[in-house]
């Protein structure tokens, strides 16, 4: 009877396992679609994707003109030098400043402590498109700090510090232990030495998902930098690639090109940064 049991058990198992594969393998398909069909039509011309979009190639054979074309016209070696500038600039100051105030947070318990954090959080749920026009009229009319690129770096810091302030915390309350420190301390660490040596090197899952979240979102953004960077030489490449897109916009295939030439730079940067991401994810799962 046991031996039954334990067999209708494997097999609700394997059929549980086999349901969730065939669930994933689905959703897989849906999310790869749209860039499989990016990627084939940009090697495509104009007139092949107009009379069939889902033709896996070009009668012709595979042409590298709508690349070529998207290159120049989109200045993009300007446009990507400008976006990984931004990028990199941002994602370093705000792992260094978030890092630094959440290690100071978990440490420090006192009131002011909890209700800076508390204020930090709450910040988080305020759309950003209810202070936009403020900000920027603040910016633009009292500063004259539009068109600069530190100014969208200082935007982007100060937009995305709360949530890496707020990853950055429960990891050191739960991740990183107190009597580690407290050994750190009699063996003669200063603060400074404390945190970059002893507490900085446990938060290396941690950082390196905040380090794709964050370049996704500031590779991607859009609405900041359009109302910051009003001159051509200081675009990202989402305003190149929107730009563009507004000139060439009855050629698909220059604009299948150009959206590669867009998003190729954020897939090799997760395939580099992969296995940090999992460990992250991880950790983060089992701590909670």
């Amino acid at each position: 009877m046991a031996k039954g049991k334990t067999v209708v058990g494997g097999r609700k198992a394997v059929f549980m396992n086999l349901m969730k594969l065939v669930l994933l393998t689905v959703v897989l398909v849906l999310y790869m679609i749209p860039f499989f069909l990016i990627l084939v039509n940009s090697f495509k011309r104009k007139i092949t994707i107009i009379k069939n979009p889902l033709m896996l190639a070009d009668p012709k054979g595979f042409s590298f003109d709508n690349y070529s074309s998207a290159f120049r016209e989109m200045n993009y070696l300007r446009a990507f030098g400008n976006s990984l500038l931004i990028t990199f600039v941002s994602v370093a100051f705000i792992v260094l400043f978030a890092s630094m105030a959440a290690y100071f947070f978990a440490r420090n318990r006192n009131f002011a402590a909890k209700f800076s954090f508390s204020l930090i959080v709450a910040a988080m749920v305020i759309p950003f498109q209810t202070i936009m026009i403020p900000l920027i009229s603040i910016y633009g009319n009292m500063f004259g700090m539009l068109n600069m690129r530190s100014t969208l770096i200082f935007m982007n810091i100060g937009f995305g510090m709360g949530l890496a302030i707020f990853i950055y915390y429960g990891f050191i309350r739960s991740g990183v232990p107190i009597s580690l420190e407290e050994a750190a301390i009699i063996d003669g660490c200063t603060p400074y030495q404390l945190f970059f040596k002893i507490v900085f090197p446990l938060l290396k899952p941690t950082t390196a998902t905040l380090i794709v979240l964050d370049v996704l979102w500031l590779w991607n953004d859009y609405l900041l930098p359009s109302l910051i960077l009003g001159k051509k030489k200081l675009y990202t490449l989402p305003l190149s690639t929107y730009t563009f897109y507004g000139t060439y916009s009855s050629d698909l295939g220059k604009i299948m090109a150009g959206l590669v030439l867009t998003i190729l730079p954020v897939i090799v940067i997760y395939l580099i940064l992969q296995k940090q991401i999992i460990s992250g994810v991880v950790a983060g799962a089992v701590k909670a």
